[in-house]
């Protein structure tokens, strides 16, 4: 391990303080978070670095652009969680390189950040697999803001088609999901009961039962990491709740009135929702380093980068492997032990022991289908369906969460669903434009350190 570089404080009564190694995460997903979680009692100094302020739960952003959830619901403010670790600063920046000879983090605003050791957990982008049109004209799911602008466009085409019913069979009532993941099948069952249990009352004008929901897979198969038995009971239940599911069918190009799939039907539509995969934050790109499958930062065993043993990276940037050479999945629970692990590491480190590999637990993985429907599938080959999984789902939803206040927020919200069969605030707002992407010269227009094409669709405002 490389010699440490000190820095002093001072203590109240003027004595220097012992020097302390000071730690940089840059990310408050949930890598990061985890990771500045474990070292609250580590003698360190921890600067936690992000564009945003806040921690977002993103397997739940589906449920904001479908008016399940307000975005404070899965939001928390970065500040606020580490209220009381002392140990920990917050910056507000925006990472654009680090040197890792100088062991410097240099952000667009202010002094670059001097550290010991260093996290990325930058998470991850959306990945459009060179489909063209799709970035353009398509609605990521990776943000609030995408989950808010997508929940404003879904809405204002109920309001266009309630004007001019005409735009129908142009397609303003024709939603494309792309991606039979977990997140494309949760956004094709939310969507579709957002149209029959809220929608339909909102619009007696309107004959919403003409509003399509489409699901297209390139695979042969919805779920594919699933037990047979669940994907086709994911299938089945999607399909009698009339959701039109399309496997084998790859969308090819995308148009802001049509997408078009690969055996050469085209679908008229005004939203195209592209949950199909993700890849490594932008800022992989940036950083020199050695890259694999999506981007990701190729690490070791223990996630440090070779030749940086005082560097990690944690969740969706890292080229993890397991002890079969496969790449972990891009999930949560895999961030949220890697942020673990590496701040172990750091201590690890500091007491002069040796390192240790990364091992996933494996704790499962479940998807909601919608009301009493998900499918669970847990280690040991134990699985469950319907509403029993979807109770196993909304519990450890719900736990996950970050602060007893979002935890509290949304059992309520979910309770006061179930039973009045209505939903959160239908607002349609302005759009508000962000990604993951660090600045770049690209010629597209900077907002708050981020870079998006400009060619956004205009919403109303209420």
């Amino acid at each position: 391990m490389s010699a440490q570089v000190p820095h002093s404080s001072v203590q109240g009564d003027g004595r220097a303080a012992a020097p302390r190694p000071r730690v940089v995460i840059v990310g408050v997903g949930h890598a990061g978070l985890e990771a500045a979680k474990a070292l609250r009692k580590a003698p360190v100094d921890v600067t936690l670095v992000d564009r945003r302020n806040y921690h977002k739960f993103q397997p739940l952003l589906y449920q904001v652009a479908t008016a399940g959830l307000q975005p404070g619901d899965v939001t928390q403010p970065a500040r606020h969680i580490f209220r009381r670790q002392r140990n920990l600063a917050f910056r507000l920046a925006t990472v654009t390189g680090v040197d890792f000879a100088a062991r410097r983090v240099h952000v667009e605003e202010g002094e670059p950040i001097p550290y010991d050791y260093l996290l990325l957990g930058a998470g991850a982008s959306t990945a459009y697999y060179g489909v063209e049109g799709a970035e353009a004209h398509g609605f990521p799911l990776k943000n609030v803001a995408d989950a808010v602008n997508l929940r404003s466009h879904v809405l204002l085409q109920f309001e266009e088609a309630n004007r001019d019913p005409s735009l129908i069979e142009a397609g303003a009532l024709t939603f494309v999901v792309v991606g039979g993941g977990p997140t494309g099948v949760e956004m094709a069952g939310a969507l579709r009961e957002l149209f029959d249990k809220v929608l339909r009352k909102d619009f007696p004008g309107l004959d919403v039962r003409r509003a399509r929901v489409i699901l297209a897979e390139a695979a042969d198969t919805l779920l594919a990491s699933y037990e047979p038995r669940l994907r086709d009971y994911t299938r089945r239940k999607l399909e009698r709740r009339g959701v039109e599911v399309r496997l084998n069918e790859a969308v090819v190009e995308v148009t802001p009135e049509a997408v078009r799939l690969r055996s050469g039907e085209t679908i008229p539509t005004r939203t195209l929702v592209w949950a199909a995969g993700v890849r490594a934050n932008p800022l992989a790109d940036l950083l020199g380093l050695e890259q694999t499958r999506g981007g990701r930062v190729v690490v070791d065993e223990t996630l440090r980068v070779p030749g940086h043993p005082e560097v990690f990276v944690a969740g969706d940037m890292a080229g993890a492997t397991d002890p079969e050479g496969r790449l972990y999945p891009q999930v949560a629970q895999v961030a949220m032990q890697q942020g673990v692990h590496a701040a172990r590491e750091v201590e690890r480190a500091l007491r002069g022991e040796a390192p240790r590999p990364f091992r996933y637990r494996d704790k499962g993985q479940m998807a909601t289908i919608g009301r009493n429907a998900a499918v669970l599938e847990l280690p040991g080959g134990w699985t469950a369906t319907g509403w029993i999984a979807w109770i196993g789902w909304v519990v450890i939803h719900i736990v996950n969460l970050a602060g007893f206040r979002n935890q509290l927020s949304v059992f309520i919200s979910w309770v006061y669903n179930y039973f009045t069969y209505d939903r959160g605030p239908r607002l349609i707002s302005a759009a508000w434009p962000e990604t993951d992407e660090v600045p770049v010269d690209s010629g597209r227009e900077t907002v708050d350190g981020s870079v998006r094409s400009t060619a956004l669709r205009p919403l109303s405002t209420v």
